[in-house]
């Protein structure tokens, strides 16, 4: 019987790769045989990520670029396709958010800093769609590729205090609709995008907010858990079968969809 989820062999481009949730993905990727390109703004970060995957045995290669100039991801694809003559996935997990574009609990939507609010809507919008752009093309030449977006718990249920990140973050579902209809119906079955929408996930950018210095939980902390099922925050693990299933030919007839990995918080009103 086919293994529907086999992998080996695939070259995925990840930006945004150097960070938790993307380094996490690349391991796993390589894990199951994918040569796994790693995105960074500079080469000292992407590098890292590299390293940790090649010492766990897979196969992995540093490029540096910034999601938001054409040109450097122009010049990334043009690497990918002379060294690997092909590329089958993008996964656009460049993304997040910034305290100038987050209202305080002393704060209201007047206090806000427009500049940091473009910033995070061009990161998490733009910073999407213009690898997607730029990267389709080859899908659209070999009549095949896959493209998965990073959603939020907060696309659907806006949060507050996060004005610009959950307004970027539906964006992205739109988005994913919005391409995988474009590229299915002029490219064929073969180019499909969907989107992952994690839950509450302790990062380096989120961590404050959710986790005092001691390690207990803040006062939103105690809110977001008290709102999730399960009682916990999600570990990169807990996206892994879900990343592999949007990757693989498990999902070939699943396109523009959005898959909640949230432990239950989108389901949980009072």
């Amino acid at each position: 019987m086919t293994n529907l989820f086999d992998l080996k062999g695939k070259v995925v481009l990840i930006t945004g790769g150097a960070g938790v949730l993307g380094s996490g993905m690349g391991n796993v990727l390589a894990q199951n045989g994918v040569t796994v390109g790693i995105v960074g703004l500079t080469m000292e970060e992407a590098e890292i990520t590299v390293k940790m995957i090649q010492d766990n045995g897979g196969k992995a290669f540093a490029v540096k670029g910034n999601v938001l100039v054409k040109e450097e991801m122009e010049a990334i694809r043009d690497k990918i396709l002379a060294d690997y003559g092909k590329l089958d996935i993008l996964i656009n997990a460049a993304g997040g958010n910034m305290p100038g574009a987050t209202i305080g609990p002393d704060q209201a939507i007047f206090d806000m800093k427009e500049a940091d609010l473009q910033k995070v809507l061009n990161l998490n919008i733009i910073g999407t769609m213009l690898p997607s752009q730029v990267f389709s093309e080859i899908f659209a030449k070999q009549k095949s590729g896959i493209i998965i977006n990073i959603s939020s718990a907060s696309a659907s249920r806006p949060l507050t205090r996060v004005v610009g990140y959950s307004a970027s973050k539906a964006a992205i579902d739109n988005f994913t609709q919005w391409m995988a209809v474009e590229l299915a119906t002029k490219y064929g079955e073969g180019l499909r995008v969907n989107a992952i929408a994690p839950g509450f996930f302790v990062g380096e950018q989120n961590r404050r907010l959710l986790l005092n210095e001691d390690g207990t939980l803040t006062p939103r902390g105690e809110t977001i858990l008290e709102h999730t099922p399960m009682g916990r925050f999600g570990i990169p693990e807990d996206l892994y079968g879900t990343l592999l299933y949007l990757c693989s030919d498990a999902s070939k007839f699943v396109t523009g969809i959005t898959l909640k990995v949230d432990g239950g918080f989108g389901a949980k009103s009072i």
